[in-house]
């Protein structure tokens, strides 16, 4: 559920008489829904595909053609009816002998139809997503599948057990510059050109971290030049984290690796790659070239816009979200991750989540619903957290497949309580009065003095500051006393 500052007019409450306790339930929509002030973006022409890139029709072809097992154990999945959510070895070994597979090869589809969104987890079963269902017909659905599986390359193909988890991550975050040199050379680049800039933004990551060589210090503090030489072991580690990056973004379509030609003028100036004994060269395919020709645009069009939050921690630009409407502050959302690698934007918006800020909250869910699959794992990681499981629950209901106006049905009592109280802490801090009267008709009580007794025995940290707000908001006196009697009660203790 998302919600934002909400600045329009909002209807008077008149369904009540000014003793009438009861409340005109409504369907508890997503506060994202409610009507807002539409921002002025300014007016930017549809941007041109680069030359040569295959219409949509083309590229979603390409992209079936090469998911074709995914989408193989997703129909087997299908016809087991309730496969189980993690793929044992017995059940690994059914679909190794009715697709003709080997268990490695199952597996290996198995967690991309999961990152694509074929399959989806439900009740400790597996079930088909309806990405599946829209396989045949949407090349939309399906092309988001494909970059939903990019963004995630380094699930699909994890790094070797060997590798340091430092390093891996380091090679994770730099990969979005690799792909952006890629594309914007329009062709080959070399290996060693990849390998240079794959160190450069390592070093400027670790500096980011104030991580300075040893060697470094000691010679600026000395005046001397630095002369630093890179460390060998280093250096062979970014070599075969390069290698395994490639060769997973080779797996899911995005690249191919290819040997350098050796005859004509483009071959006599590879001669330092000869010396370095890598002659070879990566190039992105035409699927990969679209997605990160989109993921720049995104950038860019964030870059252009009055918001101007692709630079900005997530925090900081969840709030700069929180005036525009649902479209164009999706836009912001896709615009900030596809600067950065999933994997930290995802671990960055869940940190957003945890915060004091009820509000910044919802909006954290609303992007990492931009998200999709890859953020499935985290999303599950903080079911347990109090704070963040109502959301978390009401996002992997949705990410499964449940209507938005449904998913709230996966809730407990004390946990939409829960949630309407956060919602209401959002609302008295970014909101308006009339709005958190409106508020109140969403409760899932039937009667104010029911809504309070459940509101007073769920313990959310808010609860005294809500039922005040509330209190100050109501235009019913008799209404208004009893919630600040119930506020009083929660403050001192009492009953």
């Amino acid at each position: 559920m998302g919600f934002r500052a909400v600045n329009g007019e909002t209807a008077s409450v008149t369904s009540r008489t000014p003793r009438d306790s009861r409340l005109r339930l409504v369907r508890n929509r997503p506060m994202a829904t409610a009507r807002r002030p539409a921002v002025n973006r300014g007016s930017r022409p549809a941007p041109r595909p680069p030359e040569g890139t295959p219409p949509p029709a083309e590229l979603a072809r390409r992209a079936r053609a090469g998911l074709t097992g995914a989408v193989a154990i997703a129909h087997w999945a299908a016809a087991e009816h309730g496969a189980p959510g993690a793929l044992s070895d017995e059940a690994a070994a059914r679909a190794a002998a009715a697709l003709g597979l080997s268990p490695r090869e199952v597996r290996s589809d198995w967690d991309r139809a999961r990152l694509i969104g074929l399959i989806e987890h439900h009740a400790g079963t597996t079930r088909p997503g309806w990405r599946l269902q829209a396989w045949d017909r949407d090349d939309s659905a399906v092309l988001r599948g494909w970059v939903a599986l990019l963004d995630a390359w380094s699930l699909a193909c994890p790094a070797p057990e060997t590798a340091e988890p430092t390093a891996v991550a380091e090679v994770v975050e730099a990969v979005p510059q690799l792909l952006s040199l890629l594309q914007l050379s329009a062709g080959p680049v070399p290996i060693s050109v990849l390998l240079d800039m794959l160190r450069q933004r390592v070093a400027e990551l670790r500096t980011e971290r104030c991580e300075v060589p040893q060697e470094a210090a000691e010679a600026r503090e000395s005046g001397k030049a630095a002369e630093s030489p890179r460390d060998a072991g280093d250096d062979t580690t970014l070599e075969g984290l390069l290698d395994w990056a490639l060769e997973a973004l080779a797996s899911v379509g995005a690249l191919t690796v290819r040997e350098s030609p050796q005859d004509g003028p483009e071959g006599a100036g590879s001669a330092a790659d000869d010396a370095k004994g890598d002659r070879r060269e990566a190039v992105l395919t035409a699927l990969g070239n679209w997605a990160v020709w989109v993921k720049l645009e995104q950038i860019c069009v964030a870059a252009q816009s009055p918001a101007g939050n692709i630079e900005q921690p997530a925090a900081d630009m969840l709030r700069g979200c929180a005036g525009l409407t649902p479209g164009p502050a999706r836009a912001e959302y896709r615009a900030w991750l596809a600067a950065r690698p999933v994997g930290s934007a995802v671990t960055e918006l869940i940190e957003a989540a945890r915060g004091d800020d009820a509000l910044l909250r919802g909006l954290a869910f609303e992007a990492l619903r931009v998200v999709g699959a890859p953020a499935e794992p985290a999303v599950r990681a903080v079911v347990g957290e109090s704070c963040l499981r109502p959301y978390a629950l009401l996002w992997l209901a949705e990410h499964e497949g449940a209507d938005p106006d449904e998913a709230l049905d996966v809730l407990t009592r004390e946990e939409a309580t829960w949630l309407w109280v956060d919602t209401a802490a959002a609302i008295s801090d970014h909101g308006e009065s009339p709005l958190l009267v409106r508020h109140l008709e969403s409760a899932v009580q039937g009667t104010v003095p029911a809504l309070l007794e459940e509101v007073r025995a769920v313990g959310h940290p808010r609860t005294v500051q809500v039922l005040v707000a509330l209190a100050a908001a109501h235009p019913d006196p008799a209404l208004a006393k009893a919630v600040r009697r119930a506020a009083f009660q929660v403050h001192t203790g009492g009953v």
